[in-house]
């Protein structure tokens, strides 16, 4: 998108009275609400874990669809691993407030090509839970919905 119609459409919105969390709530499935229930604990001085309640650790290694936007890692014409989220790629991912969970990574059955507007995928869900530095979410064995 060229930055003066990023603009525009940023004063349209907040001339509307619209926030970035008006935007996307439409995608935050049950699902999705389930991966934002993951957060960090301190437990030393300088010492972060992240921690995954019970009901988000049972979708581990189960089917699960998620609507989002593609966030490419890579400059390619289609894409067979990407990121996920709840918020377009023309609003800042972090920026946003109110339970939005952290991206997902996808590896697709077959490559898809970059669309800006919302995709849902299915696949199954890993969950990383050490701490070896890797995402927590994995989206495995995608398809386009």
């Amino acid at each position: 998108m060229k930055r003066p119609t990023a603009l525009l459409i940023c004063l349209l919105l907040i001339a509307s009275g619209l926030s970035a969390q008006d935007i996307h709530t439409e995608l935050m499935t049950p699902t999705w609400k389930k991966l934002a229930l993951k957060h960090d604990k301190q437990v030393g001085k300088l010492k972060w874990v992240a921690v995954f309640p019970d009901e988000l650790k049972a979708l581990a290694n189960k089917p699960v669809e998620l609507p989002g936007y593609i966030y490419p890692t890579k400059a390619t014409a289609t894409f067979s691993e990407f990121l996920l989220s709840v918020v377009p790629i023309a609003q800042c991912p972090y920026c946003g407030t109110g339970d939005i969970p952290e991206m997902v990574v996808v590896r697709m059955k077959r490559p898809i090509a970059f669309d800006a507007e919302p995709v849902r995928l299915k696949g199954r869900l890993l969950i990383n839970t050490s701490e070896n530095g890797q995402p927590a979410f994995t989206l495995i064995e995608a398809e386009l919905k």
